[in-house]
């Protein structure tokens, strides 16, 4: 099992930014894919960012690329905390966004992830 805990969602002016942060705990959270998502109303489901724990590798959505940054914090050997830094915020990037796990990056990515948080809402104003 895995828990997965957001923290950091807000609001805040177009251009302005953002630090998410999901607490990941539960066993062999090092093997698991993790990463954000967002759902905005009447929307579907976006991927926004993915990491591969064990090695680092980063992924991001077409719509977040070079805004947003996806890191990952393991200093404590029994979680990992998922950051997601959002720069140059846009009215469209108005949504709930969720911390994701899943061993299998295309579960992950593609598919549906095994574990989700309960979700941040992040509101951008212009």
């Amino acid at each position: 099992q895995v828990q997965l805990v957001e923290s950091g969602g807000g609001s805040v002016q177009a251009g302005g930014s953002l630090r998410l942060s999901c607490v990941a705990s539960g066993a062999s959270i090092r093997r698991y894919y993790m990463g954000w998502f967002r759902q905005a109303p009447g929307k579907e489901r976006e991927g926004v960012a993915a990491i591969n724990t064990g090695t680092g590798k980063l992924f991001y959505g077409d719509s977040v690329k070079g805004r947003f940054t996806i890191s990952q914090d393991n200093a404590d050997s029994a979680k990992t905390t998922l950051h997601l830094q959002m720069n140059s915020l846009k009215p469209e990037d108005t949504a709930m966004y969720y911390c994701a796990a899943d061993r299998d990056p295309v579960q992950l990515w593609k598919t549906s992830p095994a574990y989700w948080g309960q979700g941040t809402q992040v509101t951008v104003s212009s």
